[in-house]
């Protein structure tokens, strides 16, 4: 019997070090393709002429598609797929983005329910910046409490990052909260470096400036 205990347990945890490292090697894919779709959507953000944008997001939402159903049960590219159809929406424009925006609701709110906690709360960031950025009934499903709320959640996942203060921000400004936003944009100036994101964080650095100075001028 001890023999058998003692055998099973050997291979007992020689599969459990297998699987151990068969999940952080799917972790590794799914992270390597998210970024990825990060860097993409940076230079299209932040170094592409506004012309341009449109199609290169509606390019980027395809290959986002196609991250979210090879990692299916994952909440990551859930979100950047989400991301990348909100902002395609942005360049896109007119009442053609509505069911962008809708799409990319819908994923954010799979993601939840996946990982609610996932890239530092980004399910919560993106949400909250839908919904005070769509238009309200009859129009979309803009609804500023349930932006403020998602809003709020993000903040208590990552209160120094540097996307959650600066949506918050500027949904305070929408709100005329002129004072209130610039403590959040203060907030979101000193957010730590994100490393691999420079591109993304001197580009949120620059709109936090632009809006920062236009705070200002109304107080």
């Amino acid at each position: 019997m001890a023999r058998f205990n003692t055998r099973f347990m050997t291979v007992f945890t020689g599969t459990l070090v297998l699987l151990s490292a068969s999940l952080s090697a799917q972790a590794d894919e799914v992270m390597a393709a998210v970024q990825e779709i990060q860097h993409q959507w940076e230079l299209i953000k932040y170094q592409t002429p506004a012309a341009e944008q449109e199609a290169r997001f509606k390019t980027l939402s395809e290959q986002a598609r196609a991250a979210s159903e090879t990692h299916k049960g994952r909440a990551e590219p859930l979100v950047w797929e989400a991301i990348v159809l909100s902002t395609y929406a942005g360049a896109k424009g007119g009442l053609g983005a509505l069911s962008l925006v809708k799409q990319a609701r819908d994923l954010l709110l799979e993601a939840e329910k996946i990982d609610a906690n996932a890239l530092d709360g980004s399910v919560y960031t993106s949400l909250g910046s839908l919904y005070y950025q769509v238009p309200g009934w009859p129009v979309g499903f803009g609804d500023d409490k349930k932006a403020k709320a998602y809003l709020e959640k993000a903040l208590s996942i990552n209160p120094n990052g540097i996307d959650p203060n600066f949506f918050y921000g500027d949904f305070l400004m929408e709100e005329g909260e002129y004072a209130t936003a610039l403590s959040a944009f203060d907030k979101a100036m000193a957010a730590p470096a994100r490393p691999g994101r420079e591109i993304a964080d001197k580009g949120r650095r620059d709109e936090i400036a632009t809006l920062m100075a236009k705070a200002r001028q109304k107080l």
